[in-house]
């Protein structure tokens, strides 16, 4: 991950930790790639929510392919996802769909993202290490140094998939991306799932749950108990999922429990009831998180 650039657009503000929505830019982005057996920062030193190692071009501050030749210094693996540190709304499914051709099939030497306009992002990209490693070496033969040269002496010489994601490749260069992208995760289809990845990166929390599951449940305490009853009780069934030892499957199960236990409590106040009268409560879909193994070095 590229994360020492000057931000000359940006007044020179330290942009890898200008937040959107409430995290650094550079922890959006190393919670991307969480699945990654090695993670090599190139940048000074900072606290940051995951581990990393940190790397450094020689000198300072002298451009991307530096950079990059300095990142790579630090793998061995066969496949690296090159990344810059500005990418508010880089995901997992991003990550592993870079991936993905490279580990099943594909001849070309990577796989990178277009914007918009269609314009290459060759810092949203995933590289076969061998490639890489053939091409710097090469420009360094050629120019003496990487220093100050530009990304596409690498990307031309290189045999690439594209593929389209205005979304993911969005970079924030302008303050005014920065507002745009503040702007867009509070728009109503996109809070919740910032709000909760926000909370478990805070948290140190890295599960995937059923958020329906859980906002079922607060529903049916809130109405079938008492509006304070929500929050307690999803509190409550957190608590007891990690007691029954976490994941998904023990959320589910610890859920499925309190949404019945609503059920009866509020089956108590029909006029009708009977000390028999049992809710039938639906068994909660059987839990299978999808598995994350992308193992890239980002």
């Amino acid at each position: 991950m590229l994360a020492g650039g000057a931000a000359r657009r940006l007044g020179g503000a330290d942009k890898p930790g200008v937040r959107v929505g409430g995290r650094a830019l550079l922890d959006r982005v190393l919670a991307a790639c969480a699945g990654a057996r090695t993670t090599v920062v190139v940048a000074g030193p900072r606290p940051t929510a995951r581990p990393v190692i940190w790397a450094r071009e020689d000198p300072p501050g002298g451009g991307p392919l530096a950079a990059l030749a300095a990142g790579l210094r630090h793998t061995t693996a066969d496949h690296v996802v090159v990344l810059s540190a500005d990418l508010p709304f880089l995901d997992r499914r991003t990550v592993r769909g870079l991936l993905t051709p490279l580990r099943h099939g594909a001849t070309t030497d990577g796989v990178l993202l277009t914007d918009s306009d269609g314009r290459d992002q060759p810092l949203v990209a995933a590289y076969r290490t061998g490639p890489l490693r053939r091409e710097l070496a090469a420009l360094t033969g050629r120019h003496g140094e990487l220093t100050g040269l530009p990304l596409r002496r690498l990307t031309g010489s290189l045999d690439l998939t594209r593929i389209s994601d205005p979304v993911a490749s969005f970079d924030c260069d302008t303050w005014d991306d920065i507002a745009t992208a503040r702007a867009r995760i509070r728009e109503h289809g996109h809070v919740l799932d910032e709000w909760i990845s926000a909370v478990k990166d805070e948290l140190g929390i890295d599960l995937d749950v059923d958020t329906g599951v859980l906002l079922d449940l607060a529903r049916d305490a809130a109405h079938g108990v008492a509006r304070p009853a929500a929050p307690l009780t999803t509190f409550l069934v957190g608590y007891a999922a990690a007691q029954a030892g976490g994941g998904r499957e023990a959320v589910a199960e610890a859920a499925r429990k309190a949404a019945a236990l609503a059920l009866r409590w509020a089956d108590e106040e029909t006029p009708d009831a009977t000390p028999d009268a049992t809710p039938e409560v639906p068994e909660a879909p059987h839990a299978t998180p999808e598995a994350l193994d992308t193992r890239p070095d980002a």
